[in-house]
């Protein structure tokens, strides 16, 4: 919403007297009286300002309370693809799933109402959990998680090839699962 302007500064504006400035915008408010337009020009105490007119104020409304439609941007279908197959999820994993930082992101999404926290963690800290929404299985015309593409595992193991890849060229150890771990054991006692 705008705030009024003095009559002396639309005169200042326009280069001209502070009558004729009146005069002026006496014209442009009965011109907008008389033809079917949303909005007036109204004068308060001395100062003008354009708004809409009444009969106008439930379509206005109507319109404030249409649902928005978000574009989502190429990381955040990333997160929410994490959140949708991994939940319930903390950000940490969310993070060291994505390798960067997803604090933003995941509160983008939880703004846009298709993730909310459904718990938290029984770990020091108590992390939130984050899960998806009704509002996204509506956004993506499915009834439930079930419904959603089953990842290949081919293609899953194909990703982890490339990640353990990606991580040993940046000079870093890959992470050994429990499993490679007990397996090591095992054979070190041997």
């Amino acid at each position: 919403m705008g705030n009024s302007v003095e009559l002396e500064k639309l005169a200042g504006v326009i280069e001209a007297s502070k009558e004729e400035t009146a005069e002026i915008l006496k014209r442009m408010a009965e011109q907008y009286e008389s033809r079917e337009r949303g909005i007036k020009l109204i004068e308060l105490d001395g100062a003008y300002q354009l708004c809409t007119k009444a009969e106008f104020y439930e379509e206005l409304i109507k319109i404030a309370k249409m649902p928005k439609k978000y574009v989502l941007t190429d990381v955040q279908l990333e997160t929410l693809s994490i959140i949708a197959y991994k939940q319930p999820v903390t950000k940490l994993e969310i993070e060291n799933i994505r390798g960067v930082s997803s604090g933003h992101t995941v509160n983008k999404l939880i703004e846009y109402n298709l993730v909310c926290e459904v718990g938290r963690l029984d770990a020091p800290g108590r992390p939130m959990l984050f899960g998806t929404t009704e509002e996204f299985l509506r956004s993506f015309g499915v009834q439930s998680l079930e419904e959603l593409p089953s990842l290949n595992n081919d293609r899953i193991e194909e990703f982890k090839r490339q990640a353990e890849e990606e991580v040993t060229n940046l000079g870093f150890a890959p992470e050994t699962t429990e499993e490679e771990t007990a397996e090591t054991e095992r054979t070190d006692y041997s």
